[in-house]
């Protein structure tokens, strides 16, 4: 008896001693901030309902393209109770037809899904995945949203090993592709309209109903998902203060993405869902390699001023100058001198342009252009136009008048009220 007693007793201190070697090598690897520009592999990647990109690694937690790691378990404090004690793969739900799910953040946890909104773990969760998603197998490498347009119906791409099981949110069924041309991907992000698969420290773009890879990959994500030094890329440039917020040009295509143009740089202000980033300018009008000062769209072109040249781009995937451009300002719009800013309002052919403390209206339906009206302006020095169906805003610095429509902009002798520029219009910073 005495034997057996000590036997126990001695493989409970075993265990114990176990126990505690293993607590003490997490808790140790929880003090240890994992810098990714040294090249992880991350475990899954997810923008939030605000638009903050969210990378996973471990017990840790990056927001966003720069900064340090946080321990996951500050704002997800339920995962740090699973056994696994890393998120497989997350998505952020795209279903405008289910308000109850959208914009919510899936976790995946071995056989368990976690749904989380504004950082709270919704009522229910976690859950088994086949509860939630039947036909999706446990243990996922990775997911991705896909709205319908981009893919055939709102779906979720789950990834594991090289099979893709496309899951319709609406019919809840699933269909499995192999797409053994891919790398295996350790997490997925689809980011301003596009599909990545990471896998190591690098990417590779993807069409999310084929598969199919365009282009020359993987490259380096270190280039173009966050900000490390020695790497360099459109993340290099960084989003002001509200109060210093000074545009040279807004405007919005046919397509309705809305783009702002300030410096050697621009960003897309229609994603705000995938946040808001800055990229130089030329990395989508090659030659624009000084900037812009006024720019405006009509039919399915893009119109940008330089100087005295005009560039007329078609606005397809790429933006392709047309050829014969630029022209010059009096070949093209029948006006001379420095354009301040210029906008179109829509369904309408009359393109508004600014010139210091003129307004001047050209009419795009004649050939050759014709100055339709002109009329003086109760302010100079405007920075940049925008009109739409909520009215024209014609920006100053950080802030901007608002006007119901261009006529009230063009007859009215006394300036409006300005307002400040706000973080929800640009992604700018308080």
């Amino acid at each position: 008896m005495m034997l057996l007693t000590a036997l126990y007793f001695g493989l409970a201190l075993g265990l114990t001693s176990a126990a505690s070697v293993q607590l003490a090598a997490l808790t140790a690897e929880d003090a240890v901030q994992p810098d990714r520009c040294d090249g992880i592999e991350f475990d899954a990647i997810t923008p939030d309902e605000k638009g903050n990109t969210l990378f996973f690694k471990g017990a840790h937690v990056w927001k966003g393209f720069h900064g340090p790691a946080h321990l996951s378990s500050e704002s997800f404090k339920e995962l740090a109770d699973h056994p696994t004690g890393h998120v497989d793969a997350a998505f952020r739900m795209h279903n405008t037809e289910n308000v109850d799910d959208h914009d919510h953040v899936y976790f995946f946890l071995d056989d368990q899904v976690f749904s989380y909104y504004n950082q709270s773990l919704e009522n229910g969760y976690p859950k088994p995945i086949v509860d939630d998603f039947p036909g999706v197998p446990s243990h996922l490498d990775a997911a991705v949203e896909c709205p319908k347009g981009e893919c055939t119906t709102d779906s979720v791409l789950f990834f594991k090993g090289h099979d893709v099981h496309l899951y319709d949110i609406a019919t809840k069924t699933v269909k499995t592709k192999t797409w053994s041309h891919l790398p295996t991907c350790t997490s997925a992000l689809r980011w301003l309209e596009h599909y990545y698969c990471f896998h190591g420290h690098n990417f590779t773009r993807f069409h999310p109903l084929s598969g199919q890879v365009n282009g020359s990959y993987p490259k380096d994500a270190r280039h173009y998902f966050m900000t490390c030094a020695n790497f360099g890329h459109g993340g290099d440039y960084k989003v002001p203060k509200c109060s210093e917020v000074k545009i040279d040009a807004i405007t919005t295509d046919d397509t309705g993405k809305k783009y702002l143009f300030a410096g050697p740089i621009y960003m897309r202000l229609d994603t705000h869902r995938d946040g808001f980033h800055a990229f130089p300018i030329t990395r989508v009008w090659k030659e624009m390699i000084s900037g812009v000062d006024a720019v405006f769209s009509y039919t399915d072109k893009i119109y940008m001023i330089k100087d005295d040249q005009v560039f007329i781009y078609k606005s397809d995937a790429h933006y392709t100058l047309i050829e014969g451009y630029p022209k010059s300002l009096k070949e093209e719009l029948g006006i001379e001198g420095h354009v301040d800013a210029a906008f179109m309002c829509p369904n309408q052919h009359t393109v508004h342009v600014i010139q210091g403390k003129i307004i001047r209206d050209i009419d795009l339906t004649a050939t050759p252009r014709v100055m339709t009206r002109e009329f003086p302006l109760p302010f100079s020095d405007i920075d940049a136009g925008l009109c739409g169906q909520e009215g024209v805003n014609v920006f100053k610095g950080h802030q901007y008048y608002h006007y119901d429509n261009a006529f009230t902009l063009a007859v009215t002798r006394i300036a409006p009220v300005p307002e400040n520029v706000t973080p929800a219009m640009m992604g700018c910073e308080e």
